[in-house]
């Protein structure tokens, strides 16, 4: 099993505390982070052809933002620590991604932070951080 270590990360506090655990724990381990942002994306959600026409040519600009304003400022802010680190930005269903993530990197865990969402909203929308735990073939260190 590899000594990789998927962090994802949304640009909340809860991330960003999942990012300094995982952080501590790869130094105590040894092992290398992939800093992750999943951008909500499903062809079958209710757009029109032409709003998902637009969608699409929007897809390289929202990876370009995600780098910019979240995962390159983690990874510089881990510079100095001796980590090495990777980052990666995808489109898709949030859990299903990251699971794909962890089985693309060969990582041996993921951590998530613990979103503070209301418990009617999880129960409508579903908790990406549920089916994360439910789902993911490596160990979930949820952070809250």
């Amino acid at each position: 099993m590899s000594n990789k270590i998927l962090v994802a990360l949304d640009g909340s506090e809860g991330g960003q505390r999942a990012l300094q655990a995982a952080a501590a724990y790869a130094k105590l381990t040894s092992s290398d982070l992939v800093l992750t942002y999943v951008i909500d994306w499903s062809p079958y959600s209710f757009h029109t052809p032409e709003e998902l026409e637009e969608r699409h040519k929007r897809r390289e600009s929202e990876i370009q933002r995600a780098n910019d304003l979240i995962l390159d400022a983690e990874a510089e802010s881990l510079k100095d620590s001796g980590l090495a680190v990777e980052t990666v930005v995808r489109h898709g269903k949030i859990a299903e991604t990251l699971n794909e993530l962890s089985d693309e990197y060969n990582v041996s865990q993921v951590y998530i932070g613990r979103l503070g969402e209301s418990r009617v909203h999880s129960m409508i929308f579903g908790s990406v951080t549920a089916a994360l735990v439910q789902s993911s073939t490596v160990p979930v260190t949820v952070v809250p």
